[in-house]
């Protein structure tokens, strides 16, 4: 019991264990990195009751990506000027121990990740979009309902969902995919550090090499500090400590970066290239985008402009879907094959010749070029 301020006695209010409550809205987003928070916003924009749920603590954080995007998703998305830390103007590729080639025409901007996705969440909220981190999907069942939990709280207490729509944007193992078949089976695992960076300078730096299986390394400026990493297929996992140590040392002995270690990171990526988007769990319509539907380049491993492009569409789509349309999700799966399933297609396939030369005693340099975008022999057919 407890008084009031009136010194009336009052019944506190005892949770149920295993209470749940239901939630009907339009459109349930699950992930709220760029696709999840773009989806959000566009369905919001369109005026649907939208809830949108991450079970991270907070947008963007802990950051697993290189943080570079490409410069035409800078006049799309005003959270790239906002964020933006570096330009980028060209690439630079090392090839084992040969110089450098050098890609002049590639521009870009480094951003400040988590900046950037905080950003994005705050237009889903001006969109009238409901954004909740720290929520988790405990279970999507064959009807399409939803049930969430809280991470902080009793995770038996759960708020049961009905949505007409289901974006599911919630990363490479992505339990919405998987409630309609479609997994990434190919990933790749990336391990990053960030450093001091000594030497400034504007291009994104490329490390290729046989002994980096089914992935490369990377040095990408960021200012005052840069982005190093690597990325190597899973059953490599156990060299990506001592490949980027290796790494950091040359560049150390080089005079480009500074021995301290601000940051780690890493994560899995997929590259296994696009699932089918657009699925049925009852009547509920699912669309999956951003790397849930597999749409991140088997070769470069860049997905941010991906996301951004696919979670915005399908945010568009499941506001035709509400309002009648019966063939708008064919139509989400179809435009995102128009706009992005040839470039995956032939990534997949340069990423699929690479690997196989491992077999026949690994990739000679020129493999490693065909396999690379900087390079002619990679666009030829």
């Amino acid at each position: 019991m407890l008084l009031d301020q009136g010194g009336r006695t009052v019944r506190r209010k005892e949770r149920v264990p295993g209470m749940r409550r239901e939630l009907t809205v339009d459109v349930l987003v699950v992930g709220l990195g760029p696709a999840g928070a773009c989806a959000a916003a566009a369905a919001g924009r369109a005026g649907l009751r939208v809830l949108a749920v991450d079970r991270k603590a907070e947008a963007g954080l802990p950051v697993q990506c290189a943080e570079f995007v490409p410069a035409m998703i800078g006049q799309e998305i005003g959270a790239v000027g906002l964020t933006r830390r570096q330009s980028i103007r060209s690439m630079t590729t090392y090839v084992e121990a040969a110089g450098p080639h050098i890609k002049e025409h590639f521009p870009g901007h480094m951003i400040d990740r988590a900046a950037f996705d905080a950003a994005l969440v705050r237009d889903a909220k001006a969109a009238g979009a409901d954004c909740r981190f720290g929520t988790v999907l405990r279970r999507l069942d064959g009807c399409g309902i939803a049930e969430l939990s809280r991470r902080s709280v009793d995770p038996s207490e759960r708020w049961t969902v009905h949505a007409r729509v289901i974006i599911g944007a919630d990363g490479p193992r992505s339990a919405v995919g998987q409630a309609i078949g479609q997994v990434n089976r190919e990933l790749a695992e990336t391990r990053q550090i960030t450093v001091p960076l000594l030497q400034p300078f504007e291009a994104t730096d490329i490390f290729l090499s046989a002994g980096i299986r089914g992935g490369y390394a990377w040095l990408f400026p960021k200012g005052e500090v840069a982005n190093l990493g690597l990325g190597v297929e899973p059953a490599a996992r156990d060299r990506l400590k001592p490949l980027l140590e290796n790494l950091h040392q040359r560049l150390v002995s080089e005079g480009r970066v500074g021995s301290r270690v601000l940051r780690h990171t890493g994560g899995a990526i997929p590259v296994g290239g696009m699932l089918e988007p657009a699925g049925r769990c009852g009547e509920t319509v699912i669309l999956l985008a951003g790397d849930a539907a597999g749409l991140t380049n088997p070769v470069t491993g860049a997905g941010i402009n991906a996301a951004v492009i696919s979670g915005t569409l399908a945010g568009e789509a499941a506001a035709r879907i509400c309002g009648g349309d019966a063939d708008a999700a064919a139509d989400y799966a179809e435009e995102l094959r128009d706009l992005l399933g040839s470039s995956l297609a032939r990534a997949l396939t340069r990423r699929r010749e690479l690997m196989q030369t491992y077999a026949t005693g690994g990739p000679t340099p020129s493999d490693l070029e065909r396999s690379w975008i900087a390079f002619p022999a990679y666009w030829a057919a």
